[in-house]
């Protein structure tokens, strides 16, 4: 007789609410007559990802014990579930400001990949096996890929498509190789069980071990576009369809810390002495090259690509403080910064769709006073990323240091606030740029339409974006409190 193991359906169910969508959006694709098929992908997958909220809502709800669901294999717990909140949200919005986007072909195929992305992102957030992690990656990574280059006629899309396959690729083998050593070493899959087997025998500074647990961090920083494995970022950003840079940009670095934090504090907290000085170092070149970086560059989605690479370094702060606050400051600094993310991917989107080819600094010259809702609203972005008063982000900031001080690293925090000087000039030459420069005199500048079209959904996506933002440093407390009974479901 065979015994089947039990299945917790209800734990499954956010990512099982983006299969069902994903598999409908397919089949829009054969069904529905043409002209409905965009109207018909978009509502379901928008639907979908509302659904995956609430469920994701209710189980946030109802898993105030954390525990193991399929054998061990995935967790039902807050940890997980708020991680899901942020990343159904992402991807509701995402659909939003995609539905501008001039595309002939393989529209249903488009909202049936983010709805597959997006599960499979949901599905990670839960993960709790060396083999459900992969799974989980590869899962998202490869409907990712196809979205960057869905676009096949032009060039600029497939480049990121290959060059993002090529560089995931890398990533996912590192993840993979360093999983087999964590395997051999300590001959289980499960996260759990690795973290008692090095307690209990001894495998702290257990070579096989050390390298396996180096080449996961390495194969997970690909995904958290931590310097120096960023290189893919700004190119693959500046290639991709804008709504999936910014949704990447969101999701994806939020679900890769969401895991790194998990795989580390359930699996390896015996080893906290080797990677928290190895995240405090990538925190810094981080830090040093993404701002840096940013300072030279025109186009606007690579200086978000780089910025994003920027964050990227706050985070790391959190998580190497390895602590109960270090997991707090990251499930918040996520919120908004998931918001301000996808709402500048998409006035960038927007000033696209305007001018009909990429946007450098100079097309926005102006653009305040053009589109009054979005340049204030980029505005509010900017300083947001940068860090100031009034906006989530500054929330974000302030508790990534906080971490970091707590645990001893005055000299990281310096960095981190040198850091942010140094971001200002980038940030706040995109706010003069939309504000104190007209369009008539920007350099280069193609001039923009008569009477551009209005996109009606993306500026809801947006004015969304801007609520969280603000709403986030106002809302503080409540947002902090579910960080706290998120991050009390890990060992920390």
């Amino acid at each position: 007789m065979i015994t089947t193991p039990h299945v917790d359906w209800f734990a499954l169910s956010p990512t099982l609410a983006l299969l069902a969508v994903a598999a409908s959006a397919l089949l829009a694709a054969v069904l529905v007559p043409g002209p409905l098929r965009k109207p018909v992908s978009a509502t379901v997958t928008f639907a979908g990802f509302v659904g995956s909220f609430a469920a994701a809502a209710v189980l946030y709800a109802h898993s105030a014990d954390a525990h193991g669901a399929l054998t061990g294999s995935l967790m039902r717990d807050r940890w997980g579930a708020l991680a899901q909140l942020i990343l159904a949200g992402a991807g509701a919005l995402a659909v939003l400001v995609s539905y501008g986007e001039r595309t002939k072909e393989h529209v249903s195929e488009y909202y049936a990949l983010l709805a597959a992305a997006g599960a499979g992102m949901i599905f990670l957030a839960q993960a709790s096996s060396l083999l459900t992690i992969f799974l989980g990656v590869e899962w998202f990574s490869i409907a990712l890929y196809i979205l960057c280059a869905i676009d096949i006629d032009r060039a600029s899309r497939l480049e990121a498509g290959l060059k993002y396959l090529i560089t995931g690729s890398f990533g996912s083998a590192f993840l993979l190789f360093g999983s087999a050593l964590v395997y051999g070493a300590t001959g289980t899959l499960r996260l759990d069980l690795i973290g008692r087997a090095v307690a209990d025998r001894g495998l702290s500074d257990d070579p096989l071990l050390v390298v396996g647990l180096a080449m996961m961090l390495v194969g997970l920083a690909f995904k958290m576009s931590v310097a120096p494995f960023h290189q893919w970022t700004p190119d693959v950003y500046q290639g991709a369809p804008t709504p999936i840079s910014g949704f990447m940009g969101a999701a994806t670095k939020a679900v890769a810390f969401v895991l790194t934090i998990r795989i580390l504090q359930t699996a390896f907290a015996q080893d906290a002495h080797l990677w928290t000085v190895l995240l405090a170092v990538l925190a810094v070149a981080s830090l040093v090259i993404g701002n840096l970086a940013a300072l030279v560059q025109t186009d606007v989605k690579r200086i978000l690509a780089y910025s994003s690479v920027s964050h990227a370094g706050f985070m790391l702060m959190a998580v190497a403080a390895d602590s109960a606050l270090g997991g707090r400051a990251v499930l918040y600094y996520l919120i908004p910064y998931s918001a301000m993310s996808i709402g500048a991917f998409a006035v960038v989107a927007a000033r696209e769709r305007e001018l009909g080819h990429d946007v450098s600094a100079d097309d926005l010259a102006g653009y305040g006073w053009e589109r009054p809702v979005l340049g204030v609203a980029l505005w509010i972005f900017m300083l947001g990323f940068a860090g100031f008063p009034l906006t989530g982000g500054f929330i974000g900031k302030f508790y990534a240091f906080s971490a970091a001080y707590r645990h001893g690293w005055l000299w990281l925090v310096i960095i981190g606030a040198a850091a942010t000087a140094v971001s200002l000039w980038y940030y706040l030459g995109i706010v003069r740029q939309l504000f104190l420069r007209s369009s008539a005199g920007a350099a280069g500048s193609t001039g923009t339409p008569s009477a551009p079209p209005r996109d009606a959904l993306l500026q809801i996506a947006v004015v969304a974006c801007v609520a969280i933002t603000v709403a986030s440093f106002f809302a503080v407390q409540p947002l902090i409190d579910l960080a706290k009974h998120a991050a009390g479901s890990l060992p920390f």
